[in-house]
């Protein structure tokens, strides 16, 4: 296997010219920048192969659209509050926009395009026909009451209903926009259109959502992370797990590693961790997946005597033993010095549950410790799949059982990884350039084909 590039180089001259006219554009947004300059090194023997695609590289960066708009919405005081909405639809070639509403006080264009880049690719590896946007908003709805996440909602859709639609652009949830919230969004979008599609996904079983869709991510990571085991014949029995988060990406990957026989060792929050040496039991996570996910509260509330909370810490720094870490709470979580106290605990394998939680010179020290490192938009990519498989449902006015969509999402997964591993063995490149080359032909393949 060839060694990875150099943090900070792209290898290829087209790549890097690409890179430093992207660069020169958008020279600020240092979020959308890693973004690419971590797709752009993973290309330049697919480049050196195919030369007819570099001519897709800038386009492929730049989004078809960009939208920001006013979300004016009153508190329970009558005092009228402004935020910043955004939808960035990114790539069409391979279907409708698609991609998750983040609502969070830290949202900025270079975020949210950051994550429309990365949707491209993720919903590439899925196979189905979805292409990639995402979108949010500044607004932050800790601390608010249900009335004004409420009117929030309203206003927000109100404008962006004129962008979105069943055949065009389906958003879903993210960061701080639950099913709760798509249930508001959605009822807005609703009165404002007479339309009962399915605009959007992430909604209650109710009206049109699909089952494991809460579970999705988390569960999907899981599974990609089993197949990486698979290949090193062994799997996760036994194994010691480090979860950051306490979301429901964290919370459904614990259950899903338990119920294959692995130790969750932490679940954390933006206030520190939690860590229970021996072990969580399922009853541990039921209980903070209430305080967290149900209450809307904060890990330090969570207490029990067999384990204890760690305040101000990253669950990475824990001076203890892990096999595993699954990042799954936020974007650049994991720094140079948290790979390396990784590494030094015993990590072999990370799998992200979260979008981009590695920076760049982290995943550099896990190449060059042998620490297999499955990025983002290759081992989360089970909530958009089933969110797409939502859309099918949603398309068809029928709703498959559990088990069914279980079964798709395993299946799913299994696909992602063949072919993110394929794609490595072809290019003599690692598991994290393979998912970047597999994303990135097919979505290449039909720009060129319709002249994008």
């Amino acid at each position: 296997m060839a060694p990875p590039k150099e943090e900070g180089t792209i290898g290829n001259k087209a790549l890097q010219e690409a890179y430093d006219r992207i660069v020169a554009r958008d020279p600020d947004q240092k979020e959308f920048l890693q973004a690419v300059e971590e797709v752009f090194t993973s290309l330049a023997p697919v480049i050196e192969k195919k030369p007819e695609y570099a001519a897709v590289l800038e386009r492929i960066a730049e989004p078809e659209r960009q939208i920001a708009f006013r979300v004016p919405w009153f508190d329970d005081k009558g005092t009228l509050h402004i935020n910043r909405g955004y939808r960035i639809q990114t790539n069409s070639a391979l279907g409708p926009y698609k991609g998750g509403l983040r609502l969070a006080p830290s949202v900025t264009l270079s975020i949210i395009k950051f994550l429309g880049f990365e949707q491209v690719f993720k919903n590439s590896l899925t196979t189905l026909p979805m292409g990639g946007g995402k979108g949010g908003s500044d607004f932050n709805p800790k601390g608010r009451s249900i009335s004004e996440i409420t009117r929030f909602c309203q206003s927000f859709m109100t404008e962006l209903h004129k962008y979105i639609g069943p055949n065009e652009d389906v958003p879903a949830g993210d960061m701080g926009c639950s099913p709760r919230e798509i249930g508001w969004m959605y009822g807005q979008w609703k009165r404002l259109t007479s339309n009962a599609g399915g605009v959007l996904t992430g909604k209650g079983l109710t009206y049109g959502g699909s089952l494991i869709r809460p579970e999705s991510t988390g569960y999907g990571t899981v599974y990609f992370t089993q197949e990486i085991l698979k290949d090193q014949d062994t799997d996760l029995k036994g194994k010691r797990v480090a979860i950051s988060g306490s979301g429901n990406v964290a919370i459904y990957a614990a259950y899903k590693c338990l119920e294959f026989g692995a130790k969750v060792i932490t679940l954390s929050d933006s206030g520190g961790y939690h860590i229970v040496e021996d072990g969580m039991t399922k009853e541990m996570i039921d209980a903070i997946d209430d305080i967290k996910v149900t209450k809307k509260g904060r890990l330090h509330e969570y207490k029990n005597d067999k384990g204890k909370y760690v305040e101000g810490k990253k669950p990475w720094s824990a001076d203890t033993k892990y096999d595993i870490a699954l990042p799954c709470a936020t974007q650049n979580e994991i720094g140079k010095d948290d790979a390396e106290a990784l590494v030094k605990s015993g990590v072999k394998l990370v799998a992200e549950g979260a979008n981009m939680p590695t920076e760049s010179a982290a995943i550099a020290v896990f190449h060059k410790n042998n620490v297999v490192y499955a990025p983002g938009k290759a081992a989360n990519a089970g909530g958009v799949a089933v969110s797409g498989l939502e859309m099918s449902q949603n398309a068809m006015r029928l709703q498959w059982t559990s088990e069914e969509v279980d079964n798709k999402l395993k299946d799913i997964m299994k696909g992602i990884y063949k072919a993110c591993k394929d794609a490595a063995k072809e290019y003599d490149t690692t598991l994290q350039a393979g998912a970047n080359i597999a994303g990135f032909l097919k979505v290449a393949e039909a720009m060129v084909a319709q002249a994008m």
